[in-house]
């Protein structure tokens, strides 16, 4: 049996192995139209600053290793210029044809380029390759750049931006829509921008390129900005014209089945290129992540070789360094399930990386995204530490088909150094619960205005700094003070991470008052918040 992997990437890469550990005598072909096979992609932005300082640590594999260990042809430089699905053969750019039993299209997706007017190609870079990061590093040490601008605000905009920062360039992140990272919503990327500014990276948000004109970048509101370089990151695109030529359906990349098989007899597709199902909403989705690449891999692999293997659906479980900052999330965001009409329910929580009592403890934010009847759609958080372990546990749960009881019910490790005895996981689940059983109303910052809002915090807290226009009632003395409490209007508590409200709320509602809410997040959210919106404030001069 003869199998033609088209590409190089995770997907092919994976797939290849794993069909020479199944099947010794097949004959496996990988065809990879560039000098490169299976790099580390993702750790690009890191080599480009030297974070990542020996060229060799970016290779996962090699060709002679692939042959060595895995007798595996692998062709670089080698490019499939069309495919006959009825005799089922490739031919490649030089005229060779090449017959196959299985083909795998792994060709990933490229970087997206538009064509703007005046724009100086040679400044201009994309992060996809390490030849481009070779390229990159080489034209900032030979034209000494100072000025660097990032077009696009995604996952490697963001780590492009944060790497050249380090590098001790001027960087400019310019994203079209109104905040950076898609993925999160916009309490999370509050977080997330305002570190952004700390370390020095200016934002110009709701705003796109125009043209070029020489050194300077004209944007779509007539600013100017200037560079040295630019790394070009508004996002990928699948390579789909293999696909198209040979017929195969498609709609944003390729559809497969669960078994990744196109709707060609005898080929496969995975990676950037396919279409998977989403976990959450059961519709088609475009995953360009390196996890579910590998495992589609994998999975074609066991295909091929007769091993009934399923792909079940893709999660988007994702996590992002921001500096000092870690944003992780899985499944969908507010702006998704709207988009999908998909009814909602959501809380947010601060919890601690370990036990508060244990030295070193942070705050970590959360926002959880479930429904009526429990099932969990959507998680974020955004912390220094212990982050993403937080996100993988809230990831698997939902892999296995738990909701809100599940976190609830979850036995975690603990040891002060480590966690609390109630992980933040296992709070989340509580609070969720208690929205669900009605025993507590969540308010967030967009229910603040025209809300009567009491500070339930001590007066000295209170005198430090609050929420414009909130009356002080603290929660030792509330039971005395019911009468200062309107019931015709509605009430938000809020305190610094909403435990102390959801407190005082609970003890309102069971002397009558039913038109009680907390604040979730409390004032450090608020803050936070208002600190990222003032700051778009004065980067556009757009009133919000």
């Amino acid at each position: 049996m003869r199998i033609i992997i088209i590409g190089g990437g995770a997907c092919g890469a994976s797939a290849a192995a794993r069909i020479r550990r199944l099947n010794e005598n097949a004959q496996i072909v990988i065809l990879e139209k560039t000098n490169e096979i299976s790099i580390a992609n993702c750790g690009l932005p890191y080599y480009t600053s030297d974070v990542i300082n020996d060229r060799e640590d970016m290779f996962v594999s090699s060709p002679a290793k692939f042959k060595s260990w895995f007798n595996i042809d692998v062709r670089l430089n080698c490019e499939a210029v069309s495919v006959d699905a009825a005799a089922k053969n490739v031919i490649l750019a030089n005229g060779e044809k090449l017959e196959y039993d299985k083909l795998v299209l792994a060709q990933g997706a490229n970087p997206f380029i538009p064509d703007f007017k005046g724009m100086p190609k040679e400044k201009v870079f994309t992060v996809r390759t390490l030849f481009d990061a070779d390229r990159i590093k080489a034209y900032i040490k030979s034209n000494g750049a100072q000025k660097a601008v990032v077009i696009g605000g995604g996952f490697i905009g963001i780590e492009m931006a944060e790497n050249f920062a380090e590098m001790g360039l001027k960087t400019t992140i310019i994203e079209a829509q109104n905040q950076v990272l898609a993925p999160l919503d916009y309490e999370a990327v509050s977080f997330v921008q305002n570190e952004m500014r700390n370390n020095g990276i200016e934002l110009i948000l709701s705003d796109g390129v125009k043209e070029f004109c020489g050194n300077k970048i004209i944007l779509e509101s007539s600013k100017e900005v200037d560079f040295d370089i630019v790394i070009m990151a508004i996002g990928v695109r699948p390579e789909l014209g293999l696909a198209k030529s040979i017929g195969l359906n498609i709609g944003r990349g390729i559809i497969v089945n669960e078994n990744l098989e196109t709707s060609a007899q005898d080929i496969y597709a995975g990676g950037d290129g396919a279409e998977a199902e989403d976990f959450v909403t059961g519709g088609n989705t475009l995953i360009p992540l390196a996890g579910p690449a590998n495992r589609q891999g994998r999975i074609i692999a066991d295909n091929i070789c007769g091993i009934k293997s399923v792909y079940k659906k893709s999660q988007g479980s994702s996590v992002l360094k921001v500096f000092n900052l870690t944003a992780a999330s899985v499944g969908n965001n507010e702006k998704q399930l709207k988009a999908k009409h998909i009814n909602y329910k959501k809380i947010i929580i601060f919890g601690k990386s370990h036990a508060g009592y244990y030295p070193g403890a942070v705050q970590i934010m959360f926002k959880l995204l479930f429904t009526a009847e429990g099932k969990i759609l959507g998680a974020q958080a955004v912390g220094k530490e212990g982050v993403e372990k937080r996100i993988d546990i809230i990831s698997s749960v939902m892999r296995n088909k738990g909701g809100i009881q599940e976190l609830l019910d979850s036995e975690l490790c603990y040891a002060p150094p480590y966690s609390s005895a109630k992980d933040p996981v296992n709070i989340l689940g509580m609070c969720a619960d208690n929205v669900l059983r009605g025993f507590f109303k969540p308010a967030f910052y967009e229910d603040i205005e025209g809300s009567y809002l009491i500070d339930v915090r001590a007066k000295e807290m209170f005198e430090s700094g609050t929420i414009k226009g909130a009356v002080n009632i603290p929660v030792g003395i509330i039971r005395q003070r019911l009468g200062e409490i309107p019931k015709d209007k509605k009430v938000v508590l809020f305190c610094n991470t909403g435990h102390t409200s959801y407190v005082a709320a609970r003890i309102l509602e069971q002397y009558g008052f039913s038109n009680i809410y907390s604040l979730t997040g409390g004032i450090a959210l608020y803050f936070e918040i208002l600190k990222n919106m003032q700051s778009i404030h004065r980067e556009t001069s757009i009133h919000i």
